[in-house]
């Protein structure tokens, strides 16, 4: 039972239009860029040093993302110059102009040292079609050979064609460290599961937390696995961040997420990302009594049809759920006929959950 405390509450109905900006608290604006996606936005912060600005996060690269960058650094950031560049994790809608804001505007660029990798690796890894460990990873994962077919005859997604080329140096940020940003202290705690070392601050002087992709009010971050680390288990370490960053979270602080509204509620909302996935994995186990490929197991996790435009992201998530059974000891798995890996549940964990034990291991 998830005691919901003080609930979940935003404070602002609507979000702030591109090349506008909403002061959450004082010398702290919310800023929002476009995305050529679903999920159709970013939020992105800008913090007043007094003579100049820290940002936390940036959107893709894209002439779109530039020309409102040109014009936030106008008004409503009044001319005063960036200096610092906080990324919280290396996906391209937070990486994605880190390098231009250090090569046009000289900022400095502050991450972890897993993100700052990652995006420099993945931008210099530039591909025409899918390479053959891609396409392996795909048919293990037992994709529909249609989509399959296609994909293996397309450029696919490029770091390079969303990120601003990244220079070489950076500034580490890791657990424990402590950070001033507009005239606030922050602590820094490290998440995991939705990208490795991914940063989160949280301010001693005030009731703010500047959250990224770690913690979001309405949706829960993907846990994908890909052919980088095809036998990774991100939703035991989502788990385990949840958790942890639990013991920091309180009703009346403002978290300051990378999508969506900020909201207040953060111990309801950890609790509910950490019941949500154990409620998927319950429900997947029991999807699996008869084997099956992470491509048949949309129904369970989801709960929705899963259209062409969601279908990749929903098969490298599908297959973080499978990875984490296998390792827990609650589903066995072979290579069929067609290559695919069939996850079975074992005996002993399903009988467990005809108990009603639904936990995670």
């Amino acid at each position: 039972m998830i005691d919901g405390g003080a609930g979940i509450r935003t404070p602002w109905d609507t979000p702030p239009a591109p090349g506008e900006a909403v002061e959450v608290a004082e010398g702290v604006l919310w800023l929002r860029l476009p995305l050529p996606m679903a999920l159709d936005h970013v939020n992105v912060y800008a913090l007043d040093d007094g003579d100049g600005w820290t940002l936390v996060d940036t959107g893709m690269s894209s002439r779109t993302s530039r020309a409102i960058w040109d014009s936030l650094l106008s008004e409503p950031l009044r001319g005063k110059p960036v200096r610092r560049v906080v990324v919280t994790h290396h996906h391209p809608d937070h990486m994605g102009l880190g390098g231009w804001f250090q090569s046009v505007h000289g900022a400095e660029l502050l991450t972890t040292r897993t993100a700052w990798l990652f995006a420099r690796m993945l931008t210099l890894d530039e591909q025409d079609r899918p390479p053959p460990e891609t396409l392996e990873f795909w048919r293990r994962a037992g994709m529909d050979p249609k989509i399959l077919a296609e994909r293996a005859d397309e450029r696919p997604f490029n770091f390079a064609d969303m990120v601003w080329p990244m220079p070489l140096g950076f500034t580490r940020l890791q657990q424990g460290d402590t950070l001033e940003m507009g005239g606030r202290r922050w602590d820094v705690h490290i998440g995991h599961g939705h990208a490795p070392e991914h940063a989160t601050f949280w301010s001693r002087d005030d009731a703010l937390v500047l959250a990224g992709d770690q913690i979001l009010p309405s949706i829960s971050s993907n846990l994908g696995v890909y052919a980088t680390e095809p036998e990774a288990d991100p939703v035991a370490d989502w788990l385990e961040s949840c958790t942890r960053l639990a013991g920091l979270a309180r009703d009346d602080q403002l978290a300051l997420g990378g999508h969506k509204l900020p909201f207040t509620g953060l111990p309801l909302r950890l609790a509910q990302l950490i019941e949500n996935h154990r409620g998927a994995l319950a429900r997947l186990e029991r999807h699996i009594a008869t084997p099956k490929t992470a491509g048949a197991c949309f129904a369970p996790l989801f709960k929705r049809s899963i259209g062409r435009a969601e279908y990749g992201l929903a098969l490298v998530e599908a297959v973080a759920h499978l990875n984490h059974l296998h390792r827990a000891g609650r589903a066995t798995r072979h290579l069929n006929r067609d290559g695919a890996l069939e996850f079975t549940a074992c005996r002993m964990a399903a009988g467990r959950e005809a108990g009603g034990d639904g936990a995670a291991s």
